[in-house]
């Protein structure tokens, strides 16, 4: 008792004006505690003004009511283990990641080849591309080696896009390979499709790490998709989406590019494909790329098919978006899919992008729409430049490109005759 101050003995002396039917008992001035009853009991007591428990019971009725303690979160051991070592172990983010707006890039598009099955309006020029000879382009080790040094410096999602990447050969064990990276940091692996030749691989590939799904689809009609895509195949795309959700991949989203007087009317379709299926389809702005004759009246914007879209469907509802999500999500009640739409164009989501692209021939690229491109393939080709020497000369090169990235690309009106890449050579 020598360690209790003088208010504590009179607290403990002090009759308690209250007591409720559990042993808690309060004064105005002190506050008591009885952990049990009986003469083992053990008291607690503080000089703490209390307030009433039961304020509004003046009567004494609470006599009968029950203190119920708070619960405590049910958290295995194991798993309060291995939190607490993750935030021991917890690093800050790279700073060869970060820009100069503090934005952090933990996000990484790899471009894994130049081809494509299809070809596409809006991504590949009428007269096609010409190829870069197979030497120029990242071997599988290459990708492997970038992707390791990236997720290492704390990139935390990769997808692949191409071209087309099903038409690598070596896809389904690219992914396998990827998927291993998942024990260093990486948690999430995806890919960009347009679904051609991809049902066949999806159960591999998902079995490898692949844990979401982009597929691109323009249109529902077989003589329409021929013209937006220059070749058949419709029936492909349909049943790689079929695949996929038995395959149970989520998130699932459709990438449909709108075009006036081409496929605008089709948008009640692909909404409908939302209602009793977990899709979400995402409306994207007609951006300009070299080659993919864009003009100002094909462009349909992000409100004007909100609007369109509100007039059958009043009662849509904005969804809350992450942090760096690329579209704005909506949803109508009683659907199991979503809406997005990814505003490139009329409002952009530069403030809050963490995506940087690496191009099939090796180029780091910071921003879709800047044609500036620094070669990473070189530096791993140059003597020791797989070695520790060669990745500390690749995170510095990475770190120049990414502190050059700029607060916001060219708007409206410029984007249209700024030079870049076709869509196609560029990785989406």
């Amino acid at each position: 008792m020598n360690s209790i101050t003088t208010a504590a003995r009179r607290a403990l002396a002090a009759p308690p004006r209250r007591t409720a039917a559990n042993g808690i008992s309060t004064t105005f001035t002190h506050l008591t505690t009885r952990y049990c009853k009986g003469p083992s009991c053990r008291t607690i007591a503080s000089n703490a003004t209390a307030t009433s428990t039961y304020p509004n019971h003046n009567d004494g009725s609470f006599r009968d009511d029950v203190f119920v303690p708070p619960i405590r979160p049910n958290i295995r051991s194991t798993e309060f283990s291995e939190r607490l070592a993750a935030i021991k172990n917890a690093k800050p983010f790279s700073e060869f990641l970060t820009d100069n707006f503090n934005r952090q890039h933990n996000y990484l598009r790899i471009s894994i080849t130049e081809r494509c099955n299809l070809r596409c309006l809006y991504c590949m020029p009428e007269e096609g591309i010409d190829l870069s000879p197979p030497a120029h382009l990242l071997t599988t080790e290459e990708i492997l080696h970038l992707a390791k040094l990236f997720v290492s410096q704390g990139v935390t999602k990769i997808r692949l896009t191409g071209g087309e990447p099903t038409v690598r050969k070596d896809i389904v064990e690219l992914v396998a390979e990827l998927g291993k990276l998942k024990s260093i940091g990486l948690r999430e692996l995806a890919i960009t499709s347009n679904g051609i030749s991809l049902a066949r691989k999806l159960p591999q590939m998902v079995q490898g790490g692949l844990t979401a799904l982009n597929l691109s689809l323009d249109t529902l009609d077989e003589f329409k998709f021929q013209f937006m895509t220059r070749r058949k195949g419709l029936s492909n795309v349909l049943k790689s989406i079929d695949t996929a959700l038995s395959l149970g991949i989520q998130p699932l989203k459709l990438n449909c590019v709108v075009m006036n007087k081409v496929n605008a009317d089709e948008i009640p379709a692909f909404i409908t494909m939302t209602k009793d299926q977990p899709i979400e389809v995402r409306f994207i702005e007609y951006m300009p790329f070299t080659g993919n004759k864009w003009s100002s009246g094909k462009m349909i914007t992000y409100q004007e098919m909100l609007d369109t879209i509100r007039q059958s469907h009043p009662g849509l509802e904005k969804v809350q978006d992450h942090k760096n999500d690329t579209s704005k999500t909506y949803r109508i009640p009683g659907y199991q899919g979503k809406l997005g739409f990814i505003t490139s164009m009329t409002h952009n989501f530069c403030g809050t992008c963490n995506r940087l692209r690496i191009t099939s021939d090796g180029n780091i690229k910071v921003c879709l729409f800047d044609n500036a491109e620094v070669s990473l393939r070189d530096l791993m080709r140059a003597e020791g430049g797989m070695g520790p020497e060669g990745e500390k000369k690749l995170l510095e090169v990475i770190g120049v490109a990414v502190k050059g990235k700029k607060e916001k690309h060219a708007g409206l009106g410029e984007l249209e005759s700024m030079p870049n890449r076709p869509m196609i050579l560029i990785g989406g």
